[in-house]
């Protein structure tokens, strides 16, 4: 008898040595509150969805900065396309950008000024973007001077209207937002009309 109860201890104890050890599903891997794909799917997993886009044109500094640098660009590139084309065109198309550029400047003041934000002083220099590009225009030689100007005529004009258009729809400061709206159609000219004479002058 004393044998049996001896043997059935050392059975029930490798028993329960052997449900101690096994790897049981929920003691080895605890099931988590949050599925690996609901972890995916959460905010903290995808911070850079509540980083703020580094060029904010949807903000005055920065629209104002490169608007007004636009401008500028376009003055003087005007002037330079003044002083070296023969073509009527081309010539006839500069003096529309002194003329309109000259009057987009003072209406994006006058709307600086509405604001009342004095903190949103156009820039004084060229960027070195534009900057550069006007130093090109000076290097063309006479053969290649047309092309040049209006090929970076297309370029800037598609930049600013795609400038205008953002700040119209997303901008921060009614009143500079009004001019973006009011400017973006003069604009969509310019570029077409400069697209017409890009065509021209490849036949």
């Amino acid at each position: 008898m004393t044998r049996t109860l001896t043997l059935a201890s050392a059975a029930l104890a490798a028993l329960s040595l052997a449900a101690c050890n096994k790897p049981a599903d929920g003691a080895s891997n605890p099931p988590s509150a949050v599925t690996p794909q609901e972890k995916a799917e959460t905010p903290d997993a995808h911070p850079a969805a509540t980083i703020p886009t580094p060029a904010n044109e949807a903000a005055a500094p920065d629209f104002v900065a490169k608007a007004a640098a636009s401008d500028m660009f376009e003055i003087a590139a005007a002037k330079i396309a003044l002083a070296r084309s023969t073509n009527p065109d081309v010539k006839a198309f500069a003096r529309m950008m002194e003329t309109a550029h000259t009057a987009t400047t003072k209406a994006l003041k006058a709307a600086i000024k509405d604001a009342g934000r004095t903190d949103l002083a156009p820039p004084a220099a060229l960027p070195s973007d534009l900057q550069g590009k006007l130093d090109d225009l000076n290097k063309a030689d006479a053969a290649s001077f047309d092309k040049t100007y209006i090929d970076q005529q297309v370029d800037a004009h598609q930049a600013t209207l795609d400038l205008m258009q953002r700040y119209a729809k997303d901008g921060d400061v009614a009143q500079i937002k009004a001019f973006a709206a009011d400017t973006a159609p003069h604009v969509q000219d310019h570029l077409t009309k400069a697209k017409g004479i890009k065509d021209a002058l490849k036949k």
